[in-house]
């Protein structure tokens, strides 16, 4: 099965999916802890310089992603801040959360769309498949959030944990 990401908008609901070659609890781990999610979160050119993660129901992943690439331009230098409070988690399978933007305090941002989101984590012969399910408030906010170039970046975050998980 093709390691590319495959997109799907189904009203104000965002679906990826895609097949990581890596045994799911390591792709479940990626995703649970902070020392993890520093290495590959983010489009190219970005690094998470803040990382805090509480990985139980009701915890809060906090991160600031920073533009270190002098040639994304105006990009270059920008913080964007956001954070996620997780819902349900069932270890290795499954993690629900909510996720905003936010300042670096962790406040919820006004006018910017959050959305929740299922991760699905599938074991098919020692391979990942991971379905992403971000539901928006409407079709305008799923609409927003994707001419601010959304799918480009999970792209390049997911290609980043894809090599990040051959290295560990």
């Amino acid at each position: 099965m093709s390691s590319k990401m495959i997109t799907k908008v189904e009203g104000q609901e965002l679906i990826l999916e895609r097949v990581f070659n890596a045994p799911q609890a390591l792709v479940f781990k990626a995703f649970s802890e902070a020392e993890h999610l520093k290495q590959w979160w983010g489009p190219r050119g970005w690094e998470v310089t803040v990382c805090t993660v509480d990985f139980r129901p009701g915890g809060i992943w906090h991160y600031c992603m920073k533009c270190m690439d002098k040639n994304q331009g105006d990009f270059y230098g920008f913080e964007s801040w956001a954070k996620a409070v997780y819902e349900e988690i069932v270890e290795a399978e499954k993690i629900v959360y909510v996720d905003y933007f936010s300042d670096a305090e962790g406040n919820v941002a006004d006018g910017l769309p959050s959305s929740h989101i299922t991760m699905t984590f599938v074991e098919q012969d020692g391979q990942t498949k991971l379905i992403s399910r971000a539901r928006y408030a409407s079709e305008e906010a799923l609409k927003t959030v994707m001419e601010m170039g959304m799918e480009q970046g999970i792209t390049e975050t997911w290609d980043r944990l894809s090599e990040y998980l051959q290295s560990i």
